[in-house]
């Protein structure tokens, strides 16, 4: 059968609409602390399959002090990707570590099956069930609602531009979210950017073209609003209640140029605390492919302090 989309070693597309995913390497789950923490796999949401795993640091003492929740959402262009892959599995788990607090990564409905906006959905729903959860799963005891915050790289950083959006308007949520932390996030427009003109970036707009025709609504373009954040329809009132974001961009990836027109975008706005930081010579999510290396490391402390100072 022929292959109409492909993302080697990753991803086949065929005619008929069926998809086959090629997974790397995944972790299994540890309620034994393991390298300074422990984790479990939990269900989000049984009808829709909606999963996430949470990673508990080793807190030395009684177990009465409250701990910040990072709320975190894999990449892989909306059609691949999974909390159980090694890279996020080690990633998320020494981060859990570095920053005190507990993790929360999820396992949301993918592309071409599930089409946007239902990424957006499923992972708002995970807010939901940690309101629900907060007094019943023993894991999250420790866990302060009050100081939440959304994280996740590439297709995972667009998801947390999205949720935060919903989260902002639902007065009912009872989930403060206090900050974002998008790392080598992934948007898009119709019209290219300087970039994506130039000579050599053929294979890499092609790329990302082929994740995005996966995962918009039939009918649309790249201009629809979860593609091209400036077509957000959000009132300026509402910008200026959008919580602190720190975006994370790499000197060597592809989407470094749409990391940094994101956060002049929410400056624009003026969104009141919005930090550029550069990893410089590495590449796009290195902290998944390298989640030991001194960058990531590195990834690991800015993101705890950002999360200390809100």
């Amino acid at each position: 059968m022929s292959i109409v989309a492909e993302a080697p070693n990753y991803l086949q597309v065929f005619p008929d609409g069926s998809v086959k995913r090629f997974a790397p390497e995944v972790a299994p789950t540890s309620e034994e602390s393991s390298g300074g923490y422990k984790s479990k796999d939990v269900i989000i949401d049984p009808p829709k399959a909606i999963t996430g795993r949470i990673f508990l640091p080793d807190i030395p003492g009684p177990c009465t002090s409250s701990l910040p929740v990072l709320v975190y959402f894999h990449g892989g262009g909306f059609s691949i990707g999974s909390t159980t892959w090694l890279g996020y599995h080690h990633f998320l788990g020494d981060f859990a570590v570095v920053s005190h607090s507990i993790v929360l990564s999820v396992d949301y409905r993918l592309a071409p099956e599930h089409r946007l906006p239902i990424a957006y959905d499923d992972c708002y729903s995970s807010l939901e069930w940690l309101c629900s959860q907060v007094s019943n799963e023993p894991w999250l005891k420790q866990a302060d609602i009050s100081r939440v915050f959304l994280s996740g790289d590439s297709a995972g950083g667009n998801i947390v531009h999205q949720v935060a959006i919903k989260a902002m308007r639902k007065e009912t949520l009872r989930v403060k979210v206090k900050g974002l932390l998008l790392i080598h996030t992934f948007f898009g427009s119709e019209e290219r950017t300087e970039k994506e003109r130039a000579d050599g970036a053929t294979g890499y707009v092609a790329m990302n073209d082929m994740f995005w025709k996966l995962s918009i609504p039939d009918g649309s373009n790249r201009d629809y609003f979860g593609c091209n954040f400036e077509k957000q329809e959000v009132s300026e009132a509402k910008w200026r209640e959008f919580p602190a974001v720190m975006v994370y961009v790499a000197g060597l990836d592809f989407l470094k140029e749409r990391g940094v027109m994101y956060a002049k975008f929410l400056q624009r706005k003026e969104v009141k605390r919005v930090k550029l930081v550069e990893t410089e010579n590495k590449s796009h999510v290195f902290h998944v492919f390298h989640p030991k290396s001194e960058a990531t490391c590195s990834l690991q402390r800015q993101m705890s302090e950002f999360m200390k100072n809100n």
